[in-house]
């Protein structure tokens, strides 16, 4: 197939992606005492964090990149796909909207202590939003890829996607806190590693031929 520009921005979901796992890398080596064990990722952007300016500076890519990437998967796939695909994609984009000016607007006041107005958006409000979202445009692309030949392999991650998002709070409820790290991780990966799955398809052209 011959890419325009708009299958290059599929790029962006990849870089945004590495951005995030940069930051979850290397952010804590401005956190003296962080257990990436028993910590949640969000610590490492709160407010009085010691790693907010590192983090902030590793995942500028981050937000930015998902969200050009996403809005240009949308643009890319109406007329194309199935109802149920774009549907799918559409409910992911919103929820990646959610997330990024949400947590930017309410970030944790202090590290895994909300008692605040915004922590309380954060946790209560933002959140909920974010995994319900998460969760409804996963199955959504789950049904229509696995009905769906050309497009199975698309449902095919979004059900990994959406393993991972139930693997984090089933493991954080079954296990130690001193574990709560480690699955917490698994639901934040979810969707920036669904974020480049998407933007691999779309500069492959979700798999159209001239």
């Amino acid at each position: 197939m011959k890419r325009t520009l708009i299958n290059y921005f599929g790029l962006l979901g990849v870089i945004s992606l590495l951005s995030y796992t940069a930051a979850v890398i290397f952010a804590p080596l401005d956190y003296s005492g962080y257990d990436w064990m028993s910590q949640a990722v969000s610590d490492l952007s709160a407010e009085n964090s010691p790693s907010r300016s590192l983090w902030n500076t590793i995942a500028a890519p981050y937000n930015k990149c998902t969200l050009v990437c996403l809005m240009s998967v949308c643009l890319y796939v109406q007329g194309r796909l199935t109802k149920s695909l774009r549907v799918g994609i559409y409910l992911f984009t919103v929820m990646s909207w959610i997330s990024g000016i949400g947590y930017a607007m309410f970030p944790l006041s202090e590290s895994g202590n909300p008692d605040k107005f915004q922590d309380i958006m954060h946790t209560y409000v933002v959140t909920p939003a974010v995994v319900m979202l998460s969760i409804a445009s996963l199955v959504v692309l789950i049904v229509g890829g696995l009905r769906n030949k050309q497009y199975r392999c698309l449902g095919i991650c979004a059900a990994i996607a959406l393993g991972m998002m139930f693997l984090g709070p089933i493991g954080m409820a079954a296990l130690p806190k001193a574990y709560f790290g480690i699955f917490e991780r698994f639901s934040v990966f979810a969707a920036a590693g669904f974020t480049a799955v998407l933007g691999v398809f779309l500069f492959n052209g979700f798999g159209e031929k001239e």
